[in-house]
């Protein structure tokens, strides 16, 4: 029995003690007076009874009631009824009435009106209970107020004594009947269950209030122990919901912070840290704003707040989706009926609200049986006497769920009212309840239910009736009967205040019913206790069949048999069977199958292996190991504890090595929990043995068979509530002895497992004191050099052990020291909680460095011994192949190559041998890092794996944490990525120290970032490493070099400081004009300076001699070569024909003073002055002025390049042609310039002067002139925007312009007629076809620009231009350099990923391709390409000026000239056109491949490479019109970053010169150096092998290509993805070359000769090398021929062109279509030059191929013709071989190179069968330079010796060959030979 009341307390409104506007509450009476001995008074209790603060209020208020919580010390709830009403306040009554002013009171105020001035003070009667039974508190609080309030005749001291004398029972469903003496009647029922809650309606309300996803949110907050907070305006809501939450968390209770109401003096407490449910009234919302960790209900507003940082795990997901669909089900019934057509008559069946509130209850309940089902099987029971001490065991109970992963779970596992649930229902032998019914009975029946709602619903229904029961047993009870108090009696004048009470009278009445009580017999319930039912085993909560590691009953029999040949000692058969059991190991039930069979062979507790057995057993073990986690969730390591102490082997007599020591590297060992789950796992083995061992001696004979396995089935618990049930019945003496005998076996087991711990935790090596990293916080550790070590693995590591861990340097002493201090932590938990005294837990510590170091004294012996193991074999390692001059940094270190994320060699799903992971090392040299080794998966046999790249291809490099299927367990990962495409994801062997790896680090970075560009392997390759530099020049070798460098930086300086001082004003010339080359009056209005330039006469004459060597090395660079072949300008001597020339050389730039990274000479306007170019640089970004870089042969329109202008010099473009102010500045003549520079550059096109003398290119008649006002707006052309600005003309429709954007993607469906037609003015014509090709060309349209200028949006914003310019803007939005390399980050992860996806597919691999934008850069470019090819076709000039000149512009007129020039399309031409464009106009190859440590920052950008790949785009669609291959691209792609080559090394070409590059080839032949430049690489390697040409090469006639630009038609290059295990990048031909191919042999017994046939595998073997084409194949079967007769090999260029022209002369005279075979291509419908691709090189002469550009530049028909005149004699030396050549006369003669190139002694041949004359570099060179058709030549004469002639040479030994073409000039040896050589050519041209 307990007393209903504890407590009575009035409390009153008192003024506050510091006079502030609030009151504060004060006790006016208490009863009884006196505290309970078993229950103190509660204090504080007047702040709770007014939460919201003591206040007067200026009207009556009705009375309120609610229920506050306080909890005590003890953790004991005490509820606080309170019910408050309002008196008025008389401002001179004191606060205490005296009696007789209470008796008087009422007579003297009842005829006195209320003052207006009123106030009301609030008064609370407080009842103070340890019971919830809050209507009961309501009706007696009332009935005391209505006694008051009525003036009842009852004494208010009865009634309160009567409160606080009621008992009633505490549970057990019994029903009391009381009264208070005041006529009333109350029934209270008892619930059936205590530990179940009462909640009558406040769940269902809080569902009401809150909706279900939101209750569900609190629910799993309040779980996982956040805080929450309630707000709402009633007090009586507030407590409803917190005791509604905690209704819903049975059966855990909640152990923290829970103050339902909380006054607002309090409301810090909402700070504290740990976590709470409190309610607060909504009025102090704002003071809840700053809590940034609370979770906040409004029940008001139906609203949970949930911040940011707080994260709710909601639960496991089946269950999650389950019950909030139950629980839409059990509030909304009728959602099920919604939709349908014919819904059921509504019946009245809906619950009431309290039955609704039970139902809700009993989903959680089923969720908390299905969360918790089979948790008592993971319990511990510890000790049976004097107490039941219980642990949970939680990872093998997350581990058999299957939720060892899920956060809400784990959270509530290791919460505290988890904790108090293991205590309170752990115990084996109790009362049960409910939920012990359910989760062991009702599992079964939910699981079968789940998929039936309607089950579900009715098992919810059934449980909602037992709780209903529980809080109602008696539903037909009595009504109460209490008075209350009239309608609105709160509004009439009270009778009186509420008196003051006898205190004597109370108390007398209740010490009456206290001797009452002490004298009955003590009412004590019996509580029916009994065993707890344990339920079914665990399962998982969701059925995971579809796993990755599925094991089937193949795999457990595969490790079976593996583990039976291993005993059986057959070690081939288990070798084989190994790497397949290492991969079964992965599931789960692989590694349960693994411990069974290992436990089958263990005989008393030990198993002796020999040396092999043992190393199979200890891989395997360390394979099970390897993927358990610390918590060791599926019990893998506590099945392995016993094993590992039980296999041994013998090392020598009296040594035995145990498999513990080579299995100690695992997280496992080192995790406390796991050892204190063991600990306890093995201790209630050993109790329930302790209680079954009697039990079975007591078994009588005849029960024998049957009683003995009962016993065995009996489980611990079962054996615990047995012995509980039994203990009350036992004498002392037995009880003793048994609390003894438990005690006794915890301190044994302690003992036990302080051994097994010492054995797992400290290393075989300790003397060298080296530990595994600590642990974070526990200092444990994990073990040391030898966790690995397998049989005699221990020798070969042992001298590689290294201090690596948190006890650096540390003696023995120290590592047994840190053990010890592990064990005695461990030995302190387990032993207090299992209750060991304090005499036996001292003699633990006593005991515990004793077996640590008798156990160190025997590890000695063994690691002594281990090491006389022969070492095991590691594969040898294989040395890789260097390239000549490359030379080792660091020898090989041992590492396992990785797979990555690629799925090629991995043997995954991909197919194919598991060639990685591999194992062997790593080696970095000057030049690359690689790796070469074999794959560790025996089955794939001895294939070398080697993978490389250059140092300076790295990009990024990383420490990654390896977890790899390599059987030994690795340290530390490194990952290697490069630009080339390649990855190296490695881990070092544990005999590689950190430092050696650090070392390796070190000195790649040292490699990758050389601090300058002269340390790089293109500079040092072959070179001796001295300690010292050689100075840069090193011999002054004439002024070549040195001197030419020093003229250079001393010339720049002058010129750049030159000012110019006269200027004149500038008159554009009249319309008639542009057509005739200016005069010279003309030439002076456009040249500003008044000094003469010297530029402009010949080179011999004016130039200095520094100047002239300079001038005659910059003749020979790429660029000239291709202005001459180009018919671009000249710097020949006479005057009258540079006149006619539009354009000119300039040597302006010869000292690079003007511009840096411009070349030599540049192609300027004729009519431009020198002096001039100066000040138009200013205006450009970089000083890079507009220069023409190519001309069209066939529209004579030019293309020209420059950098983007600056801010002024867009303003000077486009301003109006005003006359200047006097006051002019330096800026606006250079605008001014730039104006007419440009003006210069129309000018000289002869397409814009028509014949009635009119510049069509603005497109103005007459007409248009005179009638209509021109628009003044600038004709600004911008692709991206679709209202195109139009000029005023009759013909010009607007239109939507394409669009090229930066966004990344094209744009949609409004792009229309392809833009480069639209501005060739073709926009009359059909719409482009699909795939983004242009239209099908029609007519031009007269209304073009004379020149285009393809400039940046960005530069042209509000730019205004003048009608009557002549040149237009195309604006256009290209992607920024940053861009470019963000996109090649993207790209590079999805080519090469670092580690596999996690749902690897197609989709993901194309997702992240496109999300690097690559290929929309890639159709941009091509884009803007086509369009720039489509304008200069139609015969406008284009000037492409973007960003700073040396990157996207590069990209754009290399393309352009690409695709309208086959020149460029041949070997020779592409090379010119890359030495040209990108080295010689400065691309910054050094900046942008961040080459030295300057660039390290700003990283590496692909812009080259982007190039490239919009070649390799364009060869895709056009394979025919390529002379190079694919695999040319790629090899550049390759070396442009690799520096092993010194092209594409620094920024411009006057860096070069600076390092003396650009020019050292000149003078002395060199010898056999390695090759310094990729073209002098490529040029050697072409006459090898035909790797470089393109055997389809067939170009149309038509010249310019037009490619599809669409993101569809792009295809990702094979470059990125490709790559051959077998040799690693197949771009350095030397290190490339396979083995040669066996011979095929015959058989001894005379068969068929065995096959040749091999296994091609993807990702290992070269493909094109093991399967060559057809032609490749077959040329060097003829090789191979030639060697075997013995002839002199032939080329293989020779035999090709043979082939080519014999098929071309089979084809010719029926004209029918080609032969079917390989050599089509074609070749009948040819009629340009041959020349171009029937070269007699590799690349052919530059000589012959300017002849024939210079012949064809005219017009297509007159280059047909002449390459048909020319077709028979270059078609004839097709037919003789090199031997047989005719040589009429032959000998040394020295000939002047063409275009300003020096002397140079060649080998002429006069042939006169061929009538040619050709001429070689020497003697016996077969390589023949050049070839002079006789049948060109018209006159042989006497010539005069030109500059750089040969010395001390007659001048009459010169004479000249006059040709069609040009004049060659030739020197003989003396007078008579050239005499001679002139008559022998005269005699050939006289037969002829």
């Amino acid at each position: 029995m307990a007393r209903l009341a504890d407590y009575f307390v009035l409390v009153a409104f008192g003024p506050h003690p510091r006079g502030s506007g609030e009151g504060q509450g004060q006790i006016l009476q208490r009863f009884p007076e006196k505290d309970w001995e078993d229950n103190p008074f509660p204090q504080g209790i007047e702040l709770f009874c007014q939460p919201s603060g003591w206040q007067l209020c200026a009207e009556r208020n009705p009375p309120t009631f609610f229920v506050a919580v306080l909890t005590d010390i003890n953790s004991e709830r005490h509820y606080c009824a309170c019910l408050t009403f309002w008196e008025p306040v008389e401002p001179t009554q004191d606060a205490v009435c005296t009696e007789d002013s209470v008796e008087s009171g009422p007579a003297a105020e009842e005829g006195r009106p209320t003052a207006t001035g009123q106030l009301f003070a609030p008064k609370t009667l407080v009842l103070v209970s340890r019971l919830d039974h809050s209507e009961v508190f309501r009706n007696s609080l009332g009935l005391i107020y209505t006694v008051h309030v009525e003036g009842l005749s009852v004494s208010l001291e009865s009634v309160i004594g009567n409160l606080l004398t009621c008992t009633i029972p505490l549970a057990g469903g019994s029903q009391r009947t009381i009264s208070l003496g005041a006529g009333d009647r109350q029934v209270i029922q008892t619930p059936l269950t205590d530990s179940l809650p009462v909640s009558c309606c406040s769940v269902a309300l809080l569902f009401r209030q809150l909706g279900i996803t939101n209750v569900l949110a609190l629910f799993c907050a309040a779980l996982t122990e956040h805080k929450i907070l309630f707000l709402s305006r009633s007090y009586q809501r507030l407590a409803d919901a917190c005791r509604g939450l905690l209704a819903l968390l049975f059966p855990l209770r909640y152990s923290f912070t829970y103050v339902p109401i909380l006054p607002a003096q309090l409301l810090e407490v909402l700070s504290t840290p740990t976590p709470f449910i409190i309610g607060v009234n909504t009025a102090f919302q704002a003071e809840t704003q700053e809590l940034l960790d609370v979770i906040i209900a409004d029940l008001d507003g139906g609203t949970v707040t949930v911040p940011e940082c707080v994260h709710i795990p909601p639960l496991p997901e089946p269950l999650q989706s389950q019950t909030h669909i139950v629980l839409s089900m059990v509030l909304d019934p009728e959602l099920e009926l919604a939709d349908l057509a014919f819904p059921p008559p509504i019946t009245s069946s809906s619950s009431s609200l309290k039955m609704q509130d039970k139902e809700l209850r009993a989903v959680f309940l089923r969720l908390f049986a299905q969360l918790l089902q089979g948790y008592r099987w993971c319990l511990h029971i510890v000790r049976i006497h004097p107490e039941p001490v219980i642990r949970f065991h939680k990872a093998a109970f997350l581990g058999q769920r299957g939720l060892a992963e899920d956060d809400f779970l784990v959270k509530v596992l290791e919460g505290m009212a988890f904790a108090g649930f293991v205590s309170e229902r752990g115990v084996p032998y109790r009362p049960t309840d409910l939920f012990d019914e359910l989760v062991a009975h009702d599992v079964a029946r939910m699981r079968a239910d789940e998929s039936h709602p309607h089950r579900v619903l009715r098992h919810v229904r059934e449980l909602a009736e037992q709780l209903y029961k529980n809080e109602n047993p008696y539903p037909a009870v009595t009504m109460h009967k209490v008075q209350r108090p009239a309608e609105a009696s709160h509004l009439r004048r009270a009778p009186r205040p509420f008196p003051r009470l006898d205190e004597g009278t109370v108390q007398w009445i209740v010490d009456q019913a206290t001797a009452t009580l002490q004298g009955a017999p003590p009412a004590v319930r019996a509580e029916k206790r009994t065993t707890v039912p344990l339920g079914p085993p665990m399962t998982a909560i969701l059925e995971r069949s579809s796993a990755l590691h599925a094991n089937s009953a193949r795999r457990l029999e595969v490790v079976r048999n593996c583990i039976a040949y291993v005993f059986e000692g057959k070690m081939l058969e288990a070798k084989k069977l190994l790497p397949a059991v290492l991969r079964a190991l992965k599931g789960r039930a692989a590694r349960g199958c693994l411990t069974q069979e290992l436990h089958l062979h263990v005989q008393q507790n030990r198993a002796v292996l020999d040396h092999q057995q043992f190393d199979f057993v200890v891989r395997m073990m360390n394979c099970c190991l390897q993927d358990c986690t610390s918590m060791d969730e599926h019990g893998v390591a506590a099945a392995l504890l016993p094993l590992v102490t039980a296999f041994c082997r013998k090392l020598s007599p009296g040594v035995t090595q145990f498999a513990y020591s080579c299995v100690q590297e695992h997280v496992v060992w080192s995790t406390p929990q796991f050892w204190e789950a063991m600990f306890y796992g093995d201790v209630q083995t050993h109790i329930r043995a302790l209680y079954l061992e009697p039990a079975e001696d007591h078994t009588l004979s005849q029960e024998m068979g049957e009683a003995a396995p009962q016993e065995e089935e009996r489980s611990a618990l079962d054996v615990a509530s047995e012995q509980r049930r039994l203990w009350p019945t036992l004498d002392r003496e037995k009880q003793q002895e048994l609390v003894q005998k438990e005690e006794s076996t915890v301190f044994s087991q302690a003992i036990h497992y302080a051994s097994r711990m010492s054995y797992l935790l400290l290393p075989l090596d300790s003397s060298r004191g080296r530990l595994l990293r600590e642990r974070a916080g526990l200092g444990e550790l994990e073990s040391a050099s030898n966790s690995l070590v397998t049989n005699s693995m221990a020798g070969s590591m042992a001298g590689s052990c290294d201090t690596e861990s948190g006890f650096e340097d540390a003696e023995t002493s120290d590592v047994a020291g840190a053990v010890v201090r592990f064990i005695n932590r461990f030995v302190d938990k387990v032993c207090t909680e299992s209750g060991v005294t304090s005499d036996h837990l001292k003699g633990l510590h006593v005991m515990v460095p004793d077996i640590v170091q008798m156990h160190i004294e025997t590890l000695e012996a063994v690691h002594r011994e281990s090491k006389r193991l022969p070492p095991i074999q590691k594969p040898k390692l294989l040395r890789p192949r260097l390239l000549p001059g490359e030379e080792y940094v660091l020898d090989g270190l041992r590492v396992y190559l990785l797979p990555d994320g690629r799925e090629a060699g991995a043997g995954g799903s991909g197919g194919g041998p598991a060639l990685l992971p591999a194992e062997g090392a790593i080696f970095l040299t000057t030049y690359r890092v690689i790796f070469t080794g074999m794959p560790t998966d025996p089955l794939v046999g001895e294939q070398v794996v080697a993978r490389s790249f250059p140092v300076a291809a790295l990009t990024k490099e990383k420490r990654v944490s390896v977890q790899t299927h390599v059987d030994q367990f690795l340290q530390d990962g490194l990952q290697l990525r490069s630009c080339t495409f390649q990855l190296l994801k490695m881990a070092f062997d544990e005999e590689v120290g950190s430092d050696s790896a650090e070392l390796f680090r070190k000195q790649l970075h040292k490699l990758r970032y050389p601090s300058d560009v002269r340390d790089t392997f293109a500079f040092i390759g072959g070179a001796v490493h001295a300690p010292s530099r050689p100075a840069r020049a090193t011999k002054d070798k004439g002024p070549s070099l040195k001197t030419l460098s020093r003229n250079l930086v001393k010339n720049a300086k002058k010129t750049m400081g030159r000012q110019y001082v006269t200027r004149k004003k500038y008159n554009p010339p009249s319309w008639e004009s542009r057509s005739q080359p200016p005069d010279d009056d003309q030439e002076d209005a456009i040249s500003v300076s008044d000094e003469p330039e010297p530029s402009t006469l010949t080179p011999t004459s004016a130039l200095k001699p520094s100047d002239r060597m300079t001038m005659s090395s910059l003749v020979e660079r790429a660029c000239c070569r291709d202005y001459q072949r180009l018919g671009l300008g000249t710097l020949s001597s006479s005057l009258s024909r540079a006149k006619s020339e539009p354009f000119r050389i300039s040597p302006v730039n010869r000292m690079y003073a003007i511009c840096r990274s411009y070349p030599g000479l540049l192609i300027v306007p004729q009519s431009v002055q020198d002096n001039a170019l100066q000040r138009v640089s200013r205006c450009y970004r970089q000083n890079r002025f507009p220069v023409v870089c190519w001309r069209s042969g066939r529209s004579r329109a030019v293309l020209l390049r420059s950098g983007g202008l600056h801010g002024k010099g867009v303003a000077g473009l486009f301003k109006t042609q005003n006359a200047p102010s006097p006051g002019q500045s330096q800026t606006d003549s250079g605008s001014l310039e730039q104006e007419k520079y440009l003006q210069a550059v129309v000018s000289s096109m002869p397409r814009y002067a028509d014949a009635s003398g009119r510049n069509t290119l603005s497109g103005f008649s007459s007409a248009h002139l005179g009638g209509h006002a021109p628009s003044p707006r600038a004709r600004v052309t911008t692709l991206s925007n679709p209202m195109a600005a139009s000029v005023s003309r009759r013909t010009a429709p607007r239109g939507k312009w394409g669009s090229i954007r930066a966004s990344g993607r094209s744009s949609g469906g409004g792009v229309g007629v392809d833009v480069g037609s639209r501005l060739a003015g073709r926009d009359m014509l059909g719409p482009p076809q699909p795939n983004g090709a242009p239209p099908d060309p029609g007519f031009l349209r007269p209304q073009r620009a004379a020149l285009y200028i393809i400039g940046d949006k960005a530069q042209f914003k509000g730019v205004r231009q003048d009608p009557l310019q002549q040149w237009e803007l195309v604006p256009i939005e290209v992607f920024e350099v940053r861009q470019v390399k963000a996109s090649f980050k993207k790209l590079l992860k999805a080519c090469v990923p670092g580690c596999a996806a996690a749902e690897p597919s197609p989709a993901s691999y194309l997702r992240s391709l496109e999300d690097s934008e690559w290929l929309s850069q890639i159709h941009k470019l091509l884009r803007v390409s086509v369009l720039v090819v489509e304008l200069l076709d139609s015969g406008s000039s284009v000037l492409v000026s973007l960003e700073d000149g040396w990157d996207i512009t590069t990209q754009v007129v290399s393309l352009v000239q690409l695709l309208s020039d086959p020149f460029y399309r041949t070997l020779e031409g592409f090379r010119l056109l890359v030495e040209k464009e990108w080295l010689s106009f400065g691309h910054r190859f050094s900046h942008r491949g961040a080459h030295t440590l300057a660039g390290q920052s700003s990283g590496f950008t692909p812009i080259f490479l982007q190039f490239l790949d919009c070649v390799h785009q364009v060869h895709l669609q056009f394979p025919m019109e390529f002379e190079f291959s694919q695999f040319y691209l790629k090899f550049l792609s390759y070396h442009h970053v690799s520096r092993r080559f010194r092209t594409f090394l620094l920024d411009s070409d006057y860096e070069r010169i600076e390092l003396g590059l650009l020019y050292e080839e000149k003078g002395e032949r060199r010898g056999p150096q390695p090759c310094r430049s990729v073209w002098e690489y490529v040029d050697r390697l072409s006459k090898k092998t035909p790797v470089f040409y393109n055997y389809m090469y067939a170009p149309e006639d038509s010249e310019v290509l037009r490619p599809y630009s669409n993101v569809s038609n792009l295809k990702v290059w094979d470059f990125y993805m490709e790559e051959s295990l077998a040799e690693g990048p197949p771009y350095d031909w030397e290190l490339a070359q396979g083995p040669p191919e066996p011979p095929e042999e015959e058989r001894p017994d005379g068969g068929a000769p065995q096959s040749r046939r091999r296994v091609v595998w993807p990702c290992y073997d070269s493909r094109p090398r093991v399967q060559p084409d057809a032609i490749s194949r077959l040329l060097e079967e003829l090789q191979r021929l030639e060697t075997e007769l013995g002839r002199p090999p032939e080329r293989w260029k020779d035999t090709w062109d043979r082939v080519k022209a014999a098929q071309r002369l089979e084809g010719r005279p029926d004209r029918r279509g080609p032969p079917g075979s390989l050599l089509v291509s074609s070749v009948p419908q040819h009629r340009r030059s041959l020349g171009v691709y029937l070269q007699e090189g590799p690349v052919g002469s530059t000589l012959s191929l300017s002849l024939d550009s210079d012949q064809s530049s005219g017009s297509t028909a007159s280059g047909s013709r002449q390459a048909a005149r020319r077709s028979t004699s270059t078609l004839y030396s097709q037919f003789q071989t090199a031997e047989s050549e005719n040589r009429s006369y032959e000998g040394t003669l020295y000939k002047k190179g063409a275009f300003m190139k020096p002397w140079k002694a060649r080998w002429v041949v006069l042939d006169k069968t061929k009538h040619q004359l050709r001429y070689y570099d020497h003697r016996v060179d077969t390589d023949c330079k050049g070839i002079i058709d006789l049948a060109e030549v018209e006159s042989v004469f006497p010539g005069t010796p030109t500059m750089g002639a040969p010395k001390n040479v007659d001048e009459k030994a010169f004479f000249d060959v006059k040709t069609t073409r040009r004049v060659y000039n030739f020197c003989a040896q003396d007078v008579p030979s050239a005499q001679q050589w002139v008559d022998r050519i005269q005699s050939c041209l006289s037969d002829a």
